[in-house]
Parts: structure tokens; C-alpha cells; sequence
């Protein structure tokens, strides 16, 4: 329960890989393969003007996306918490050659509008003294394991339309936070304003995919450059391209995501009155944060059970992830588990 990168690949998308190991084609993504995938993508956005390049990691795409939506002097807000404020190594700003990101706070994992507006205000536009901000970047679903609602995104868009920003979402799991709301992928993203979505299949059952979406014409034709130049235009890209249209196909990558949003939900209404786990956020999503005493940690950790930890007020915080392929029976391990902890 460390991570949902640190289980296997969906049997559906390793045939996909497999069956496309025959004869040659085109490489650097100039093939048949890849130019299916796009035409996926924009299916199942419901937008035939958007833009998608294939790429191989999450950091990968957050990074060349705000790269290409920033200018170097730039100021991208993001949550405090934000992987690409904790995470990523300063990808953001050395891809974007500067650009600076603002850290924000956020109950539950989540930016709000007023706090997004006052930093704002502290921002003199056309001040060579200043960053100019240029971007907001949130994850959907959050760090936290949270989810925005399509009108949490709808209002931070007004505040981005207003001060004349971009709006980037990172969307590692993005399909844990659609089958949460229940929307579609374009109610998640263009519709609400979102003008780009680092687009993630790698934690929900693909070996290692992911594509830059940009909607509303916001590829200014450098996004091509920013990738090869990076070292992340993949040869054989066609093994990338192959893994989206899998995952894509017979609404695979839903279901994946509703079976670990369900798993986490067994695992939580399992627990959540034994007084042995106090939850940090709410579970919206297949991540959960939990505070426990170090008794139950080294019981769990006895059984089996593999998770992050940290220091916390009262013994340790620990992160639980479930994942495409949890086993019912091991969350149900987990809850006797803690039920029997005394």
C-alpha cells in the first residue's frame, strides 16, 4: 500500500505492447501508432482541436507544459503541497529557464480563490522588479488525495481569466478524480477552463505513459522543441502511444480507477470508527493520509503492510494508496488488521 507505481501493468495494455513488438514503422512518434492515439484523445475530450504529445513521465509533462506556458520571468502558483512544488526536483524551473514558482496554502490539499487573489495582489504587473504571473498549476487528484469539483475549477478559471493567466492541471490520477465526480473528461478540464492537463495513465495500470494535452489553441508550436530538446522525445514512441490507446479502450482506464477509489473506500469505512486511525483529509480518491500511534504502525508493518510514514504530533502519519489491482482480501487484512489492535 506504499504506491500505485509500485504495482504491475493492466494484462489488457502489456498484450497491447506485445502485440505491437512486430515489424518496423516510423520512429520518434511519426507513426500510425501515435496518430491514433491523439485522434483517441481528442474523442474522448470531446475536442478535435486540442493538442497531445506522448511523453514517458509525470515531471516530464508538468515541467514542459508550464515551460511552454511561461515565459522564464514568470510566477506559477501552486498548492504548498503540490508535487511539483515537493516533488519534482525544480523541473518547473530549470525546463522553464526561471520561471518561479508561488507556493500557496490550501485546506485539504486544494488552492481557493481568495487565496489565490490575494497573492495575486501582491504582484505589481508590468514591474521588471516582479515576477508576472503567468500560471496556476493544481493537481487533479490533489497530493492530499482530494478531489476538485468541476465548480472548484470553474472559479479559480474566473481568476485566472482575470488576471490573464494560464491554467494547468497535473492529472497523474486523473481518472480517480473523474469517477469521483462523475463527469467527463472534458466537464474536468476545457469546459471549466483548464488549459492544459499533464494527462496520467503510468499510476492506473499502464508501465509508463503520458501525454500533454493542450486545449483552447494555447501551443504556441514550442511544446515539439521543449521535448526533444529535454531528452524526452521517445524513439520508439509507438510503445508509449500503444499503452494510451489500451488504456483508453472499453473504458479501461474507469474502471481501473473505480476499482481503487473502491478499495480505498472499503479500507476507510472499514476503520474509520475502530479509534485506532484518525484520517487527515477526507478520502475522496485511491491515496488516504492517516495518523496512528507507532503500536499499530509496527503491527501493521508485521502483517505485511508497506506504506509511507513521517513524524506526526501523535506517533506517525502514514500515506495508504491503493491501486488498480488491489486485492479485496488484503484490504480486508488491513481492517482486521487495525480492528484488532488494542
Amino acid at each position: 500500500m506504499r504506491s500505485d507505481n509500485i504495482t504491475g501493468i493492466s494484462p489488457q495494455i502489456l498484450e497491447a505492447i506485445i502485440a505491437e513488438n512486430e515489424g518496423e514503422t516510423t520512429a520518434y512518434g511519426g507513426d500510425d501508432v501515435t496518430k491514433r492515439s491523439e485522434e483517441r484523445l481528442r474523442e474522448v475530450f470531446e475536442n478535435r482541436e486540442l493538442d497531445a504529445f506522448n511523453i514517458l513521465t509525470g515531471t516530464a509533462a508538468n515541467s514542459l507544459i508550464i515551460s511552454t506556458l511561461s515565459p522564464t520571468f514568470g510566477a506559477v502558483f501552486c498548492h504548498r503541497n503540490s508535487h511539483i512544488n515537493g516533488d519534482e526536483c525544480g523541473a518547473v524551473e530549470f525546463q522553464s529557464g526561471g520561471a518561479k514558482l508561488i507556493p500557496l496554502e490550501g485546506k485539504n490539499g486544494k488552492i481557493t480563490p481568495d487565496t489565490l487573489e490575494v497573492s495575486l495582489e501582491t504582484f505589481i504587473i508590468g514591474e521588471p522588479h516582479h515576477s508576472q504571473p503567468s500560471v496556476i498549476s493544481i493537481a487533479n487528484t490533489t497530493e492530499a488525495g482530494t478531489v476538485y469539483t468541476p465548480e472548484e475549477i470553474f472559479a479559480l478559471s474566473n481568476i485566472a481569466k482575470k488576471y490573464k493567466l494560464k491554467f494547468h492541471m497535473d492529472g497523474a490520477r486523473f481518472a480517480n478524480a473523474l469517477v469521483k465526480t462523475g463527469c467527463s473528461p472534458a466537464e474536468l478540464t476545457w469546459k471549466v477552463g483548464v488549459d492544459a492537463l499533464s494527462f496520467g495513465t503510468t499510476k492506473n495500470g499502464a508501465l509508463g505513459a503520458e501525454a500533454a494535452v493542450f486545449f483552447n489553441g494555447c501551443e504556441d508550436g514550442s511544446f515539439a522543441y521543449r521535448r526533444m530538446r529535454s531528452g524526452h522525445l521517445a524513439s520508439k514512441m509507438r510503445f508509449i502511444s500503444t499503452q494510451i490507446i489500451a488504456y483508453l479502450e472499453d473504458d479501461l482506464w474507469l474502471k481501473n480507477a473505480t476499482h481503487a477509489n473502491a478499495m480505498a473506500e472499503k479500507l476507510y469505512q472499514g476503520v474509520k470508527d475502530s479509534g485506532a486511525l484518525k484520517f487527515s483529509f477526507p478520502v475522496q480518491s485511491n491515496v488516504m493520509f492517516t495518523e496512528m500511534n507507532v503500536g499499530l504502525k509496527d503491527a501493521l508493518e508485521g502483517a505485511g503492510f508497506k506504506f509511507y510514514t513521517s513524524p506526526a504530533e501523535e506517533g506517525v502519519s502514514g500515506r495508504l494508496v491503493t491501486a488498480f489491482n488491489t486485492d479485496k482480501a488484503l484490504i480486508e487484512d488491513f481492517i482486521k488488521v487495525v480492528n484488532d489492535y488494542k
